[in-house]
């Protein structure tokens, strides 16, 4: 399968808590909600395109429990990414969590990169991973992420949790689509294209 990660982002990369304001409050965050005025059909189009290509998610505790507290509580009449997210198989990266109760739900406690390296190689679609960010940054560290979604917002927030934080493995990225929204926002997907090119403008 390939693993896809699709995130909101600020204009200065912030991810957390896009949705609503109490969504994750982490290290004081008050901007909680951010993205939910620039929601348009573009956004509920594509994101619907891609849900159906899925046919497993991999999410972080964080992620998941934000989800698992709202879409088994929605029909597929309601949304059309429900009936996905509520039957396709969902893998669960948590040290902390006891159980995944969410339909289809499985915990992954210990050795992450291995087990989703397994995950990796196992017939199918897409391995979809939402949000999640402590997940997605360690998988684009070892280098398991196949293509990176992103929505970009025209919003800049000064402070928040973001994907691309110091101490990344330097990574070159491919851009192979770029579409803007009608609310503002830039959908752009990329694919990794191996280590960064460097060169010298001095020496022309």
């Amino acid at each position: 399968m390939r693993i896809t990660l699709t995130t909101f982002l600020t204009l200065d990369g912030v991810m957390q808590a896009p949705g609503a304001p109490g969504e994750d409050t982490r290290d004081g965050f008050r901007h909680g909600g951010w993205q939910a005025p620039y929601a348009d059909e573009a956004l509920e189009t594509r994101t619907a395109e891609w849900f159906a290509e899925a046919d497993a998610f991999l999410l972080g505790r964080r992620t998941y429990e934000i989800f698992a507290a709202y879409w088994p509580l929605v029909t597929d009449e309601d949304h059309p990414i429900a009936g996905p997210l509520n039957t396709l198989p969902k893998y669960v990266v948590s040290t902390t969590l006891d159980t995944a109760g969410w339909n289809n739900s499985t915990l992954i406690r210990t050795d992450v990169i291995e087990k989703v390296a397994e995950l990796k190689d196992r017939p199918g679609r897409e391995l979809q991973i939402h949000g999640s960010g402590v997940l997605a940054r360690s998988l684009l560290d070892h280098g398991l992420i196949d293509e990176l979604r992103l929505w970009t917002y025209p919003v800049v927030l000064g402070t928040g949790r973001r994907l691309f934080e110091p101490g990344r493995t330097p990574t070159a990225l491919r851009l192979v689509d770029s579409t803007p929204t009608g609310s503002g926002c830039v959908l752009s997907v990329y694919r990794p294209a191996g280590a960064p090119a460097y060169g010298d403008f001095t020496r022309e």
